[in-house]
């Protein structure tokens, strides 16, 4: 069987097609500089491509897309280049089983199976079913060394790797595909259809949650607007470093995060919106205010970016599209907190709250309607711990300010999810934050 290969600068997931076709020279200078580019595998007179490859070595990243016949995808496969060189990580993998022939691409019933391998070993596969009994079924992968790994062939020399899926015995013989003369480059870059390597979740309209008469929305209430922020109290944090974390988790190891602020007294206050909704018990439309994120304010400086803090296991290399990483709570429950202090605050923290031992010195409970609960201090050095509550279990990023010269402004945990920005009442779009 003989397979066409061809190179360009990116995949137009939504034509099928690829974008801005090269050489495989280009292709191979691209290789060696990191930068992004695909190889698109064709059967001569198969209007579907076999695979598509996607490789961004400056994001660690090789993905293949397999597709059938109908032009179906039926296989993401995410792998990552990590500290061995000579080898890729099988990361991440979806695949689609399409019970016929008419069945839509990424249909709601289609079964589908997702296996997520991590380095050290552990790993989950998730099967999704469909039709009587449905729902999803999780195991461990159990998989070898050799099969959660694979050898990084050199540039010009990968293999097709979907030639059992496509049911081929023989190796086929590979002939470089004709490329068309490509237009101009543009100052827009490859359109948003096109593939890009895979992005941790982003931070979303932070400075604007803080910015009264900003309109949002959160998916279920259509239009919420942001008003004044409210300041809840203080924070000392005279280590130098603050911890950001659940308090309910099993602290053996410390708190999940540290961010280095400044040591002195932080204002802390919190995000709200005022929003309007039907109340069905009481038949008419209700008015209320809501909080959206708890802030620690480092700066009056507006962040000009900002950044999602990791904990010391979290490496970027491996985080696969929307992936967050940030505290755990079991409890609803999150807290800002002196590092240097955190055993004696969180001992205070789990007498009150866990034991429920009265009139502790060094405790007090907050009851002025925010989301902030509970204070505890430590005598000793002066640190202090204000939890918070939060919208549910989970884990929740931490959100870390930034100014233009790189110093920390604020750092911010969001509450009740990364809302969207609506336009302004003249129609214009409101300016979105990095």
């Amino acid at each position: 069987m003989v397979v066409e290969v061809g190179y360009a600068q990116a995949w137009d997931l939504e034509a099928c097609a690829p974008w801005r076709p090269m050489s495989a020279e280009e292709a191979r200078k691209r290789d060696a500089a990191g930068l992004p580019y695909v190889v698109v595998y064709r059967e001569p007179g198969r209007k579907a491509p076999l695979e598509v490859r996607l490789v961004s070595w400056r994001d660690h990243y090789v993905g293949l897309w397999v597709y059938d016949a109908q032009g179906r995808r039926t296989c993401d496969l995410d792998m990552r280049l990590l500290d061995d060189p000579s080898r890729l990580l099988r990361r991440y993998s979806v695949g689609w089983y399409y019970t016929g022939p008419e069945m839509a691409e990424f249909d709601k019933a289609c079964p589908r199976i997702t296996v997520d391998l991590l380095p050290d070993g552990r790993g989950r596969r998730t099967e999704e079913r469909q039709g009587q009994g449905g729902g999803s079924y999780a195991t461990s992968p159990g998989l070898r060394d050799d099969e959660r790994w694979m050898d990084r062939p050199a540039f010009g020399e990968w293999p097709l790797l979907s030639a059992q899926v496509h049911g081929l015995i023989e190796p086929p013989a590979f002939e470089a595909a004709e490329v068309a003369e490509a237009p101009e480059p543009d100052d827009g870059g490859a359109p948003a259809t096109c593939w890009r390597p895979p992005r941790p979740a982003q931070p979303g309209p932070i400075n604007e949650l803080f910015r009264p008469g900003v309109r949002v929305t959160d998916g279920y209430h259509p239009e919420m607007t942001v008003v004044e922020p409210r300041r809840v109290g203080t924070l000392r944090v005279p280590s130098g470093l603050l911890a950001v974390s659940g308090p309910d988790i099993d602290h053996g190891d410390g708190p999940r995060i540290t961010v280095p602020v400044p040591p002195r007294e932080h204002v802390l206050d919190e995000a709200r919106v005022r929003l309007s909704y039907q109340c069905e018990w009481r038949d008419a439309e209700v008015t209320t205010t809501q909080p959206t994120a708890v802030r620690l304010l480092v700066s009056e400086t507006p962040a000009a970016t900002w950044e999602m803090a990791l904990g010391p296991d979290d490496d970027p290399r491996l985080f696969i599209e929307q992936q967050i990483a940030g505290f755990d709570t079991d409890g609803a429950t999150g807290c800002f907190a002196d590092a240097g202090s955190w055993d004696p605050l969180i001992a205070l923290f789990e007498r009150e709250l866990v034991r429920g031992e009265p009139d502790l010195d060094g405790y007090e409970g907050i009851d002025d309607g925010s989301m902030f609960m509970q204070r505890t201090w430590d005598e000793a050095s002066g640190g202090e711990l204000m939890s918070f509550a939060t919208t549910g279990d989970g884990t929740y990023p931490v959100w870390v300010g930034r100014s233009e010269a790189g110093e920390v402004t604020g750092v911010v945990v969001l509450v009740a999810g990364i809302p969207a920005l609506l336009p302004e009442r003249d129609g214009s779009p409101t300016d979105a934050a990095v």
